[in-house]
């Protein structure tokens, strides 16, 4: 009987959950804390729901935006540095030499096989500079779609968020009640939101959950209590 092969299990989408984190979070608290402050001061759920939806449009496309920005912050910075490790290679041969034999020297190759391992890995230039971006600078080289992907998953979690608390407004008469069961249902998310983020992530369930709802409600509280105080 051959034996079963070992099938390592690695969570590989640790960039996409950041981003649905971010959008989601957000989504839950700021549209939420919006409606709250507006739901002491006006006695239509209509005005509390139009400007609602006004702000998770707003909400949505600058967060969406944030995340384009930062992704492609992410690529140019890699792209600059790759460019930089491309040149020193070629007119800084010998320190590069000995950068990379220091990097094996930390990971406790022995001296008289450094220079042997270095001298390998510089015959193929593309490859060498991948390695010394990684180990030696700490970059992996980000995916060129990043940029997009990460905008369009924050804006679609913020408007998927911020949908979930206003959604109390159309089904009760009043702002005020409103508010009641919107709270309830934004504890709710949160509190299965932080189950999802902390199976997803491999943390301890329960820990994860309570962290993430205890986050998202001191955030839509003070939310809440600024727009009260400035209303």
């Amino acid at each position: 009987m051959q034996p079963t092969p070992n099938q390592e299990q690695h969570f590989q989408s640790s960039e996409k959950v950041r981003d649905f984190v971010i959008g989601m979070s957000d989504g839950l608290t700021v549209p939420f804390a919006l409606a709250a402050g507006l739901s002491g001061a006006v006695d239509s759920n209509a005005i509390v729901i139009t400007a609602g939806l006004a702000e998770i449009a707003a909400g949505s496309i600058a967060m969406g935006l944030g995340g384009y920005l930062a992704g492609r912050t992410e690529i140019e910075h890699y792209e600059s540095e790759e460019k930089r490790e491309y040149d020193e290679i070629e007119n800084l041969y010998e320190v590069e030499i000995q950068e990379t034999k220091d990097i094996f020297a930390q990971y406790g190759v022995p001296e008289d096989l450094q220079e042997k391992v270095a001298l390998a890995i510089a015959q193929d230039k593309k490859k060498w500079v991948d390695f010394m971006m990684r180990f030696e600078l700490g970059l992996d080289r980000p995916d060129k779609n990043r940029a997009l992907q990460s905008a369009f998953i924050i804006g679609i979690s913020y408007v998927i968020g911020g949908l979930i608390p206003l959604m109390a407004y159309f089904f009760t008469p009043t702002p005020t009640q409103g508010l009641v069961y919107s709270t309830v249902i934004t504890l709710l998310c949160l509190i299965v939101f932080g189950l999802i983020k902390s199976k997803l992530t491999g943390q301890p369930v329960l820990k994860g959950a309570i962290r993430v709802t205890l986050v998202g409600a001191a955030a839509a509280t003070a939310a809440f209590l600024i727009a009260r105080f400035i209303g």
